[in-house]
This record gives C-alpha cells, sequence and structure tokens, in this order.
C-alpha cells in the first residue's frame, strides 16, 4: 500500500509550518467562501533544533509545538504540516486513462524504481491523477510524490510527542499554491501568465512560479536572513536575540555605535537579496517557454524590509508585491491581529496547510 502523503482533503486543521528558525501556527476556519483567523502563534527554534529544513532535535520541537498550542489557545489536535521540496522527488507520468486507484497504484510499486533512487521501504509516496493529456484523450498526467521516511517521521514524531495528531504530511510548494488562491485581489490587474514566488526565509530561498494557479517550477537555495543576523553579530558583537532585533526593527539598538548600520551592513544584505532573486529568475527562464513574469510575490520574514519590494520591481523591471494571505479575512478576537499582519508574509506556509480538508468531513 502506498502511504498518502498530501493529496487527501481535509477540513480546517491547526496548520503547523516547522521551518530552520521558527515554528508557525494557524487554525482557520471558513464559511462559505470566507476565510477567519482562529488561532495563530509563532515561536522561535533553539539552535540547530532544526536544520536545512530537516529536524535534528525532536523534542526540542516538540517543546516549542506544544507551547505554541497553548499560547494560542486552539482547541484543534489534528494537525498537518510540511516538508521542503528539496525533500521531495515529484515526477508526471503518463498513464491509461480510466483505471482504478488500485491498477495506478499497482502499476507505480512496478515501476518505481525508475523514478525515485531510494528502496521502496525507505520512501513514503502518494500519487494524484492530474487531469487529460491535450492532444491524447486515451491518457492522463498522474502526479507521483516521494520522501525519504525519515524525515517524515521525524515531523510526524515531533506534533505526536506534543499533543497533536499528525493527519497528513503535505508539500510546501503545494501548500505556497494553496495560499496563492488568497492573492488574487492584491495582484496588478490584467492577465497573470506567469507569476513568481518568492519566499526568504532564515536559511532557505525558494523560488515558486506558477502559470493558472498551478506551480510549474520551484527552485530552493541555501540564503536567507540569517546571513543579516550573522553580519550584525559579527560586526557590531551583538548577542544572537539581539541581532535578530535590530533586524527586525531596521536599526540598531540605542547607545549602540558606530551607526553605519544601513550602510556597511543592509544595504550589501539587499543588494545579496537582489542578486539570488534575479540569478534564481535567470536559472528559470533559461529552462522554460517564459522570457518574463507579469508579477513577483515575497514572502518569508525577509520580505517586509523596508524597500525591498521597490528595490526587486526597478531592477527586474516587474511589478512587485509583498504577501498577505490574511487580507480578505476577518480574525477573532483571541488573535493579536497586529502581530498576525507584521507576520503575514512569513504565513504563506502555515496558511496554505491550515487551508486543508478531509473529503468526508
Amino acid at each position: 500500500m502506498l502511504t498518502k502523503l498530501g493529496f487527501a482533503k481535509m477540513p480546517p486543521l491547526v496548520g503547523i509550518d516547522i521551518s530552520s528558525t521558527t515554528v508557525k501556527l494557524l487554525e482557520l476556519s471558513r464559511k462559505g467562501v470566507d476565510y477567519c483567523v482562529e488561532s495563530y502563534a509563532v515561536a522561535p527554534l533553539p539552535p540547530e533544533a532544526v536544520i536545512e529544513k530537516n529536524v535534528n532535535r525532536t523534542e526540542l520541537v516538540a517543546e516549542v509545538i506544544r507551547d505554541l498550542v497553548g499560547r494560542s489557545g486552539t482547541k484543534a489536535r489534528r494537525a498537518v504540516a510540511a516538508v521542503s521540496g528539496s525533500a521531495v522527488i515529484t515526477k508526471t507520468i503518463a498513464m491509461p486513462a480510466g483505471l482504478s486507484e488500485e491498477d495506478i497504484e499497482a502499476q507505480l510499486i512496478l515501476e518505481a524504481d525508475q523514478y525515485i533512487p531510494y528502496p521502496l521501504d525507505e520512501v513514503t509516496i502518494d500519487f494524484e491523477t492530474l487531469g487529460p493529456i491535450s492532444g491524447q484523450d486515451n491518457h492522463v498526467h498522474v502526479l507521483l510524490a516521494a520522501c525519504r521516511q525519515e524525515t517524515i517521521e521525524s515531523r510526524v514524531g515531533a506534533l505526536a510527542i506534543a499533543g497533536l495528531t499528525p493527519v497528513i504530511m503535505d508539500i510546501e510548494v503545494f501548500a505556497r499554491e494553496r495560499a496563492m488562491t488568497l492573492l488574487s485581489s492584491q495582484l496588478p490587474e490584467g492577465q497573470h501568465h506567469a507569476i513568481g514566488m518568492v519566499d526568504i526565509g532564515a536559511s532557505m530561498t525558494t523560488l515558486s512560479v506558477f502559470a493558472g494557479d498551478e506551480s510549474i517550477y520551484t527552485r530552493e537555495h541555501l540564503f536567507g536572513g540569517m546571513q543579516l543576523t550573522d553580519d550584525i553579530m559579527s560586526r557590531y558583537g551583538l548577542s544572537f536575540e539581539e541581532a535578530g532585533r535590530a533586524k527586525k526593527q531596521g536599526g540598531l539598538p540605542d547607545g549602540c555605535e558606530p551607526d553605519d548600520y544601513d550602510e556597511a551592513v543592509l544595504a550589501p544584505f539587499l543588494e545579496a537579496v537582489e542578486s539570488q532573486i534575479s540569478r534564481s529568475l535567470q536559472f528559470f527562464f533559461s529552462s522554460s517557454e517564459y522570457a518574463e513574469l507579469d508579477c513577483i510575490v515575497l514572502c518569508g520574514g525577509v520580505a517586509v524590509m523596508k524597500g525591498l519590494a521597490e528595490r526587486i520591481s526597478k531592477r527586474l523591471s516587474t511589478p512587485t508585491i509583498i504577501a498577505n494571505p490574511f487580507a480578505g479575512m476577518s480574525v477573532a478576537a483571541r488573535v493579536n491581529a497586529q502581530a498576525l499582519a507584521r507576520d503575514a508574509p512569513a504565513m504563506m506556509v502555515a496558511c496554505g496547510l491550515a487551508m486543508r480538508r478531509l473529503s468526508d468531513g
């Protein structure tokens, strides 16, 4: 049997986004087409609890999640989390139309070694039928996804220790794709053939390109806000916590000299961000039919840095916005709306996870 990785539908759950430096919790409710934020909380992770998005210290991560559940006030105990795109192998396969799920499963197991470079007993795999192939009515596209079991089990273990029931493990790019549907009113007017979402986290930057609300390209590389934090710590002798506050506040603590932060540290970092995004887009353009994007959406903790969106827009000659998946949502009384607004660009994955459903409720 294939273990479900991330394609089943589910009702509102608590989404738990475990990144390299933080855990984000989000619970949504829905009435008709309108969403409401019921619970939300964010907390930093201890150093090396997660390394390059792989859970390294399960007990420490579980402790943070347990604290988030208590602080957020959520009553939900079913959780959905995600693994990063770099941890997952995906492949779109042509298969005869009309096959039952059991037949598709049997054929995928038979052919899996063509697509997965690991023994089958070491991976968790799932599939979804995407639809007919243009010009080939007798065949359909089937999306196969596979992930090492140890990657999933470490996250499942942390959730379980924290008192949550892990219902399903999603894939981050699919969560972003789901949350992307909430941004339509924020995009520039006109047709959108290709939209680039750049998620700049603490240690990883991910470029996802969407066409017709579907992800057509994803690329991750090691670069993020931690580089700025390290530069602040090194240059000014600040602690990790002090450097983090300086980064968020856009300047050094009062009394910290010399006051050359903008010129000596911030400007080179923003230039590095621009270069990383430009380089990632060139990889995409060189490997696809596209020569430009209609819009760039910035998300992740770095996205809110003052002037970054304007700099990216000018350098790439492309409209650039900062993601806010909560712009059209109501907020429950127990949720700190101001904190939620500040964290919104970094909540895209958590939001996509919280939007999941079970098909039968």
